[in-house]
């Protein structure tokens, strides 16, 4: 798994590179066939008062890439609600490529004859 993450007007300390690591680690225990993670964090200097910390995911999957972005106050609440949702769609697109037909039991009876 590649994994970049990188910042926009903000330095990624090894606190919050330490802690985006931690928020992965669910994900991809929900699903293993991750290729490549691209993380961007981002301070929007809007106005003194109006600070916005936004945290987007591009997280490319066999077949698909998955898209997520969140934006809060705080960095690390923005990085928390963004993981929720990352988690979400992440089990919705597993749930969708596993195979869900099963034989019918009029047919597995009627094969054993």
């Amino acid at each position: 798994m590649n994994l970049t993450i990188s910042g926009h007007h903000l330095e990624v300390t090894p606190a919050l590179r330490e802690y985006v690591l931690t928020k992965l680690d669910r994900v991809t225990r929900h699903f293993d066939q991750v290729v490549d993670v691209n993380v961007l964090l981002t301070v929007e200097k809007l106005k003194e008062k109006e600070r916005r910390q936004r945290a987007e995911v591009t997280l490319h999957v066999k077949g698909r890439d998955i898209f997520v972005e969140q934006s809060h106050e705080d960095l690390y609440a923005a990085i928390d609600q963004l993981m929720d949702k990352l988690d979400r769609q992440v089990v919705r697109y597993k749930d969708r490529v596993q195979e869900h037909h099963h034989m019918a039991p009029k047919r597995l009876g009627a094969g054993a004859e």
